[in-house]
C-alpha cells in the first residue's frame, strides 16, 4: 500500500512539473506569426533572442518578454512615460527528508519539490513613451 501511495505521489508530482509551460520567445512568436513576419530581420532577431530595443513598438516588447509583471506610469516635465516591469522568475529549489516511526516499524520519506515564482528583485524596466521603447534599465 505504501508503495501505492508513493508511487500515486510521484506521479502527480511530475504530472505538475510537465504541465507547467513557460513561455518563451518561440512559442509567443508561433502566436503572433503574422506580427513577427512583418517585423524588420534585425527586430526579428532580436526578438528570437528574447532582447528589446529602443523604438521598439509594445507588441514587439510582449513577443519578446511577455506581459510584463507590472506597469508603472513615470511622470516627469517632458509628459508620461508608462514603464513595464520584468521579474526573475528562476525556479527555486528544496529538498526535504523525513523519518517517522509508526506502530513500532521505521518509515522513511523524502521529497523534493521545484517552486517557481517572482523573485523581490526587479530584473528589467522597459519605459515607453508615445507607444515607443525609449529606454531599457537592466538592473543587476
Amino acid at each position: 500500500m505504501k508503495r501505492v501511495i508513493f508511487a500515486s505521489a510521484i506521479l502527480a508530482g511530475a504530472s505538475l512539473v510537465a504541465g507547467c509551460t513557460v513561455s518563451s520567445p518561440a512559442t509567443r512568436i508561433e502566436r503572433h506569426q503574422a506580427a513577427f513576419a512583418a517585423w524588420p530581420a534585425a527586430v526579428q532577431a532580436r526578438v528570437k533572442a528574447g532582447q528589446v530595443d529602443v523604438g521598439f513598438t509594445a507588441d514587439m516588447v510582449r513577443v519578446a518578454l511577455g506581459e510584463p509583471d507590472r506597469v508603472r506610469t513615470l511622470i516627469t516635465p517632458q509628459g508620461q512615460s508608462e514603464v513595464w516591469v520584468y521579474f526573475d522568475h528562476g525556479p527555486t529549489f528544496s529538498i526535504g527528508l523525513g523519518v517517522g516511526v509508526s506502530s513500532g516499524s521505521n518509515d522513511f520519506g523524502a521529497a523534493t519539490g521545484v517552486a517557481g515564482g517572482p523573485s523581490p528583485e526587479e530584473r528589467l524596466r522597459v519605459i515607453f513613451d508615445a507607444g515607443k521603447v525609449t529606454a531599457i534599465e537592466a538592473l543587476k
